[in-house]
């Protein structure tokens, strides 16, 4: 199970106090995701604590869940992609982007049935995906590259996995989903993956988000946190395979067993110091991330998602990389 949106939601609708004092230790919620792994070798390997931060990971699998934990001062920061963090903003709601874990390189896509050969081929057709996620975003995206628009199209609201299904079963011509449902299509005879996501680099990207206030407060612990994630990626790149096998025990559900975790991490890229780096870029000399989260802006605000429009400089802050 990955990113899945389904609605807006406030810490006070869900009586929760929006007022909590900083959280100990530094609690990060998130999906089940293969990008997240790292984490999770930091915090087997001593990394965090070595780091001088005291980290605990949650897995939530609501995104308005996590977004009312981190807003009620219950959880420090949250794991999401770029775009979707966009959508639970407003004028009461501050939020920094302090560094990237991991970028989609092929582990979200677009599966077809026979017959369709390229995106056009889809005009008029049912396509399958989650809306207000971040397969909408991303699949908004390919059709602007290929001068397509969402309109172009007939939208079925379905997740990611019952997407791939009711391709499967032939419910649907089209879906966009991810792993493991690409590498299922691929070996499946009657389906394939028409596009997927090793065609738009950057654009599905793993960040962390914190309040500003958290971002002020705390900020010693998320460069300790930084740090210890820039070690596991290292530690990640010399030791692969024990490395997938630590990282697939802590993850767990669907991710548990090391095969598919290592199978599964062939489809992302994780971010290390350097690639941080320019990715973020400086207030004079922006990286690919402001472009991204323009994007995102753009397209979320054309689909009318949006209560506020902040500008990418806003939300984005390079302050914790450089060390």
């Amino acid at each position: 199970m990955r990113r899945i949106l389904t609605g807006v939601i406030t810490a006070a609708a869900l009586g929760l106090s929006v007022a909590a004092a900083k959280a100990e230790p530094f609690e990060i919620v998130h999906t089940t995701w293969v990008g997240y792994g790292p984490l999770y070798l930091a915090q087997d390997l001593g990394y965090f604590k070595e780091e001088g931060v005291e980290v605990k990971l949650t897995t939530i699998e609501e995104k308005t869940l996590q977004m009312a934990a981190m807003m009620s001062g219950q959880a420090a920061g949250a794991l999401g992609t770029v775009d979707e963090f966009l959508l639970y903003m407003n004028k009461d709601v501050c939020l920094k982007y302090v560094f990237a874990l991991d970028e989609s390189a092929g582990g979200d896509g677009i599966i077809v049935s026979k017959g369709i050969d390229k995106l056009e081929d889809l005009k008029g057709k049912q396509v399958a995906f989650n809306e207000g996620s971040v397969s909408q975003f991303w699949f908004n995206v390919v059709l602007k590259n290929h001068g397509m628009k969402q309109e172009d199209i007939e939208m079925v609201n379905m997740t990611p996995d019952d997407a791939a299904a009711a391709l499967m079963a032939g419910r649907v011509p089209a879906a966009v989903t991810w792993e493991p449902h690409l590498t299922e299509a691929r070996g499946t005879a009657g389906s394939k993956v028409l596009i997927d996501s090793s065609t738009t680099p950057g654009v599905i990207t793993d960040v962390m988000a914190v309040q500003c206030s958290t971002a002020e407060k705390r900020a010693d612990d998320i460069k300790a946190i930084i740090r210890a994630w820039n070690r596991a990626v290292d530690y990640w790149k010399a030791n692969p395979d024990k490395a997938n096998a630590i990282m697939a025990k802590g993850v767990g559900g669907w991710l548990a067993d090391p095969a598919v975790f290592g199978d599964s991490v062939k489809g992302v890229k994780f971010f290390d110091k350097a690639t941080n780096t320019a990715y973020f870029g400086t207030s004079d000399k922006p990286g690919s991330l402001y472009g991204i989260v323009q994007y995102a802006i753009d397209i979320w605000g054309g689909l009318k998602r949006l209560q506020v429009s902040p500008k990418p400089a806003d939300i984005i802050t390079n302050a914790y990389l450089a060390q």
